[in-house]
């Protein structure tokens, strides 16, 4: 299947077989789900989860974004980039539950997912985009706080094919022959 007129697992505009595609479709490492979290609505505090069911053309089943934008429907970030905000801060990593993303990963290099669809648990998913701060980073980590999470508030996905994601479970790209299937 086709999305946005790109073969699938293909980084968007290179041409396959040159040295920086093979580059990118190099080996790379799975990490693991750290964190789970929903938002039940708008400004109401996050809420840890030890699984969440992920649904095609919904997202995360109890996140107040859940059925809105097909690009927004479920954001992760790294656990290594919430130890560089608290850093910029002057302070210990940031708590999972401030930035308000839905999943927190370790050990794999989010952007790497970029043009890519991945396997997060049982749930196939496809990268969107960057998921850039808003205003209420200033709120929420004090003065500095949006300048913090710029270039590190990880990615947005939408879930391709529906599935269960828990602690623990592997993310792991899917390979361009795999992403025919998903």
């Amino acid at each position: 299947m086709l999305i946005s007129g790109r073969t699938p697992g293909r980084a968007p505009g290179l041409t396959p077989g040159t040295p920086l595609q093979r580059l990118l479709d190099g080996t790379m490492r799975p990490g693991a789900v750290g964190w789970i979290g929903m938002r039940p609505s708008r400004h109401a505090p996050m809420q840890s989860a030890f699984e969440a069911v992920l649904r095609e053309a919904d997202g995360v089943g109890s996140d107040h974004y859940r059925g809105r934008s097909g690009t927004r429907q479920v954001s992760l970030i790294g656990r290594e980039n919430l130890a560089a905000i608290g850093a910029f801060l002057g302070r210990d990593p940031a708590p999972p539950e401030l930035l308000r993303r839905n999943v927190v990963v370790q050990g794999i290099n989010l952007l790497a997912l970029k043009g890519r669809r991945f396997r997060l648990g049982s749930a196939v998913l496809e990268y969107t985009g960057d998921c850039h701060p808003c205003s209420r980073m200033e709120t929420l980590l004090g003065p500095g706080g949006y300048n913090a999470v710029r270039g590190h508030g990880g990615i947005l996905a939408r879930v391709l094919k529906t599935g269960t994601v828990r602690i623990g479970d592997a993310i792991v790209r899917v390979e361009p022959e795999e992403a025919e299937l998903a």
